[in-house]
């Protein structure tokens, strides 16, 4: 392996690293003329990173006794985001809490992207660089990933196909690969909080899932992943989080990132129609307004108020000659406990997520008609 690194550095000159880009479009069209070097398969992410409930301020309870002295502010600057972390650690995730640690995550409001989950965003995009660095040296074998439970056992499946002979044209197709796959990982998340997934026995996570910023979060990071990756930041480790360092304020300023004091102003625009500020954490109906649709194509929701056009975010259904759909797919497998989740016949995939989130939009709807 040595020497042929050696080899490659004497005969193939080293490429500059162009300045870093993320037009955000509609439909992603960027790929890479440069099979560029790829850090060695990663492990999976240990965990998400703790997200945010919709609204602002928000007070807690446990066991339905009310937690004194305890807010979650929730907020946060496009411009002091702090430095990415991949795959960052319990450890981290506390200190962001106590707002020691390097990463910031909250939530922002954009003219043309609504609220964004800052977490959701870092999420998707850390999974899709540990998709990528274990699929592109293995793209086009038959082959799977088990990712662990989250109600059903998940596994990402590959299919044996033809890649394509040109090493920038794999390149690309694996990033995109990645980012749809982890794309899915996310809205299975969102459907598993609604059915009764718990990543902290006992504390409920009804009141996260299909939340109105979520998905269209998830989706900025699967995008903003890809544009890392295709523009040669996959490397190492270290090069992905100094990217992400700078994509993800200059994606959100294109999506009209505002001040945090006009994001808590957008909040109490909308409270008592999307959330309710008298309610506490973890209640289910603390938000209001739910985002049920689970697909790769999405608007962001917008305030009543808003007058700017939103911005579409997609993945692309084809990349290279190739229909994403046919190379992979995450399936869902019965494991130990799927709580309130109905057994599949065999195993949950993409075309099931319809019907199970109009499933729960139903119930949720008829909840609260009980509640008035």
């Amino acid at each position: 392996m040595r020497l042929v690194t050696l080899v490659f550095l004497l005969f193939f000159p080293v490429l500059p690293v162009q300045a870093l880009a993320t037009p955000i479009t509609s439909q992603p069209t960027a790929e890479t003329r440069v099979a560029w070097p790829v850090t060695m398969p990663l492990s999976q992410p240990d965990g998400l990173r703790p997200c945010c409930v919709f609204g602002y301020n928000l007070k807690a309870q446990a066991l339905g006794i009310p937690v004194p002295f305890y807010q979650l502010g929730n907020l946060v600057d496009a411009d002091q985001l702090g430095a990415h972390v991949y795959n960052d650690s319990a450890f981290n995730a506390i200190g962001n809490l106590l707002g020691l640690g390097s990463e910031q995550s909250g939530l922002i409001y954009t003219h043309r992207g609504g609220f964004i989950d800052i977490a959701h965003v870092r999420d998707t995009a850390d999974n899709t660089l540990f998709l990528f660095s274990q699929l592109l040296p293995r793209l086009g074998e038959q082959w799977s990933i088990d990712l662990g439970p989250e109600l059903a056992n998940r596994r990402i499946q590959m299919n044996a196909f033809s890649p394509p002979q040109d090493p920038a044209q794999r390149y690309t197709l694996a990033a995109y690969l990645a980012g749809e796959l982890a794309f899915q990982i996310a809205a299975w998340h969102e459907i598993a909080q609604w059915y009764g997934y718990q990543s902290v026995m006992g504390f409920s996570e009804e009141v996260s899932g299909f939340s109105p910023e979520d998905l269209y979060s998830n989706l900025l990071g699967a995008r903003l992943a890809i544009d890392a990756i295709l523009q040669g930041r996959a490397a190492s480790v270290a090069s992905y989080d100094s990217a992400m360092e700078t994509l993800l304020p200059a994606a959100l300023h294109q999506l009209g990132a505002v001040s945090v004091a006009e994001t808590q102003r957008q909040f109490d625009s909308i409270d008592g129609d999307w959330w309710n500020s008298h309610r506490r954490v973890p209640e289910k109906f603390l938000v209001l307004k739910r985002d049920y649709n689970t697909g790769n194509h999405r608007l962001p929701n917008q305030p009543p108020s808003e007058s700017t056009a939103p911005q579409r975010l997609t993945l692309p259904l084809q990349v290279q000659g190739s229909t994403l759909s046919t190379l992979g797919e995450l399936q869902l497998w019965p494991g130990d406990t799927l709580r309130n989740l109905p057994a599949p016949a065999k195993y949950y995939r993409l075309e099931d997520f319809n019907g199970l989130a109009l499933h729960a939009q139903a119930q949720d709807a008829q909840q609260i008609l009980q509640q008035r």
